[in-house]
């Protein structure tokens, strides 16, 4: 992890807004419209999907993916004008909250402009033609750094754009795939137009980083990333808890997971703390009850790091926008299951008490019940959570937050979350 990076961000929220999908408007305008309800959350920080034209050549669907970039500089017409995404810019900044852009740099569209001005910096076949390292991205072309020096510069010119342009930060997309010597050097370049710039590595699943070291290709750790980036997208071990979901792992692995990345990682470690995101299929979807959504959603609230909420979330819906068509959010749902209402209860909670930064304990207290606590400043803040049947568990008195009640303790049964803040 990057020496300066604060723990404070383990305070911040996080919210991924995918702008096609997002409104009827499909565009920044149909954004800044729900602005509010957005910081009624508790949102700190707005992650956007790329912005960017998007490219024509071998295109996935009918619109394309926002991942296959034609042009880094350029605002994709279909979501507005640069005016646009300055107005929303604006809007956001207004409202105290910060906008990040995601950048994608391990690759471009087939007909990119850098394929034009610059073939040499593209992998190719024997034929000259273009290719990438992973197959079924076949919309898309992979960039060959291997000490390509008027290409990285190219690109640390992209982010230096951006940053002047006045975003918060950048989520970069594969980050570990890209040379880790590439990012100190933009990091610390950047670092002279605004050192408070966010930076947020989509580091990548175990198993994505073994096949391509197999393949000879270099693919870098969490631990390696934190030397540069702020904040780590968590699928180091987000499958665990999914795949407990599914009823083909144990919840006690997943607890294990938890408390091995305290010992893995620098202790000023900011993970992203995510249920779903753009890339895999919505939580709800995994959630058989809206007594286990309920579970997971408070739940989230209590893993150390940044929570992230993907916009339609607090609908509670099961269908992933399509990367490739438009497929607009279904609002009509808003606080399904009253898990918005669990979401600002929570949100302003660590918010007010910072707990997150406390001292932190994990266990299951059954095959199917969570505890965490954090204690800070004399206080111990409990979160019970029980993905399965109703279980007695015996607790100790408190302030119940979620139900706004004093709490006498005592055995009692747990089925909804239950939210403790006591006395040390």
């Amino acid at each position: 992890m990057a020496i300066t990076t604060s723990i404070a961000l383990r305070n911040k929220i996080f919210y991924q807004i995918f702008v096609r999908q997002f409104s009827k408007k499909h565009n920044f305008e149909g954004v800044i419209e729900k602005l509010d309800e957005i910081k009624n959350l508790n949102v700190d920080i707005i992650q956007l999907l790329p912005i960017n034209p998007i490219g024509e050549k071998n295109r996935k669907g009918t619109i394309g993916s926002p991942y296959s970039i034609k042009d880094y500089y350029q605002i994709n017409p279909d979501l507005g004008t640069m005016a646009d995404f300055l107005n929303l810019l604006s809007e956001t900044h207004n409202r105290g909250m910060k906008i990040i852009i995601d950048i994608v740099f391990n690759h471009t569209s087939h007909d990119a402009t850098y394929t034009l001005t610059h073939p040499e910096w593209y992998y190719q076949k024997e034929d000259g033609s273009f290719c990438n390292r992973v197959g079924d991205w076949w919309d898309i072309i992979d960039f060959k750094f291997d000490d390509n020096e008027s290409l990285e510069e190219e690109l640390i010119n992209v982010l230096k754009h951006w940053a002047k342009i006045g975003v918060d930060g950048f989520r970069c997309d594969v980050a570990p795939l890209l040379p880790l010597s590439f990012w100190k050097k933009a990091r610390k370049e950047l670092d002279e137009i605004n050192s408070s710039l966010i930076y947020v590595s989509e580091s990548v699943h175990l198993g994505f980083i073994k096949y391509l070291r197999d393949l000879g290709y270099d693919a870098f750790s969490d631990s390696e990333i934190y030397q540069v980036f702020d904040i780590c997208y968590d699928y180091d071990i987000y499958d665990d808890f999914i795949n407990y979901l599914k009823k083909e792992s144990s919840l006690q692995k997943w607890v294990d997971n938890l408390l091995r990345q305290e010992a893995t990682y620098p202790k000023n470690y900011v993970k992203l703390r995510y249920l779903e995101n753009h890339d895999m299929d919505r939580i709800a979807k995994n959630c058989d009850s809206d007594v286990l959504l309920r579970n997971v959603t408070a739940m989230l609230y209590f893993l150390k790091g940044a929570q992230f909420i993907y916009n339609g979330q607090e609908c509670g819906l099961t269908n992933k926008p399509d990367l490739f068509e438009y497929d607009e959010i279904d609002w009509s749902n808003y606080n399904r299951a009253d898990i918005v209402t669990i979401m600002k209860k929570l949100g302003k909670l660590k918010k007010e008490y910072e707990y997150l930064n406390g001292i932190m304990d994990i266990s299951c207290l059954s095959m199917d019940v969570m505890k965490i606590t954090y204690k800070k400043d004399n206080k111990l803040f409990m979160g019970i959570f029980n993905f399965g049947k109703e279980k007695e568990i015996e607790i100790t008195a408190g302030y119940d937050v979620l139900m706004n009640r004093e709490s006498s303790g005592g055995v009692v049964k747990i089925v909804e979350p239950l939210i403790l803040i006591t006395a040390l």
